[in-house]
């Protein structure tokens, strides 16, 4: 049910008679001649001093930082551009392992530089990328060669001397191998070799696992696969020994008398299994 207002009582009911739901009570006009007081509106209520916004105290301000002094300029070398060019188009040659360690004192720099450095092969036939940098550095700044050219030209003669090198390389192998050569195992081969082993481990220990939870069964048999053909006669072989008068000897060491051992009657040994071993006599050889 709708809430209703007591101020509010004779416009329901003034809605209600416009259509025709009910008829004018006798207290209508005089409601209408003294209507009723409207209610006061609500005041909203008062904020705690937690709610109200703090006011700020007055506290001596900080003193604002100098600004930097200049700033030291980007170091820039032209060795860096040409670094990041060659490794964009030779990506696998960061994958060339290299030695990091650093001797006693600074190597000597090469006698070979400058106006004398025309050709790559000058600094030896394996060149590394640092030796194809500094040759396109060279051949800019000594023989007046523009950048491009310059590049193009020592990326030319560094391919030819690794495609030089890499064939060396192959045929040398090849006839190392018709020589009778045996090659020890790499790395790669030699931690293959590691990762079999290991996996043939996991393996082993599965089975020792399963061993050792079989073993700690108790009481459990454990049915071995048989490999002969075996048809189950439902007991009918059994019954038919046991009317023949057949009795089975479980433990015939229990059940039979002990006789002493002697010369016509031999000394018998019986396992647990019914099976009887004899002993052997000792034999006197004729001197």
């Amino acid at each position: 049910m709708v809430r209703r207002l007591a101020s509010q009582v004779h416009q329901q009911v003034s809605r209600l008679m416009r259509g025709e739901v009910i008829k004018e009570p006798a207290w209508y006009a005089a409601v209408l001649d003294n209507p009723p007081l409207p209610l006061p509106p609500k005041s909203p209520p008062n904020r705690t001093a937690f709610d109200l916004k703090q006011q700020k105290t007055s506290v001596k301000s900080k003193p604002k930082a100098k600004p930097y002094g200049p700033k030291p300029f980007p170091v820039y070398y032209l060795e860096d551009d040409i670094r990041r060019q060659f490794f964009r188009d030779h990506p696998f040659e960061a994958f060339r392992p290299i030695t990091l360690a650093e001797g006693q004192g600074i190597e000597a720099e090469h006698p070979i530089t400058g106006a004398d450095w025309t050709r790559l092969r000058q600094r030896g036939r394996n060149p590394s990328p640092d030796d194809a940098i500094q040759f396109t550095l060279n051949l800019h700044q000594h023989h007046k060669v523009p950048l491009s050219y310059a590049y193009a030209r020592a990326i030319a003669q560094f391919r030819a001397l690794r495609s030089e090198r890499h064939i060396a390389l192959t045929m040398a192998i090849h006839e190392a191998e018709n020589l009778g050569a045996v090659w020890q195992n790499s790395e790669i081969a030699h931690g293959f070799q590691k990762e079999i082993k290991s996996l043939a481990s996991w393996e082993r220990q599965s089975e020792l696992d399963e061993g050792a939870m079989a073993a700690r069964k108790r009481w459990r048999s454990i049915a071995l696969e048989h490999t002969e053909d075996r048809e189950w006669s439902k007991g009918q072989e059994y019954v038919r020994l046991w009317k023949e008068g057949y009795t089975p000897r479980y433990a015939p060491a229990l059940t039979e008398p002990v006789k002493p051992a002697t010369q016509e009657n031999p000394k018998k040994d019986v396992d647990t299994f019914g099976i009887t071993k004899t002993r052997a006599q000792p034999v006197e050889v004729p001197r």
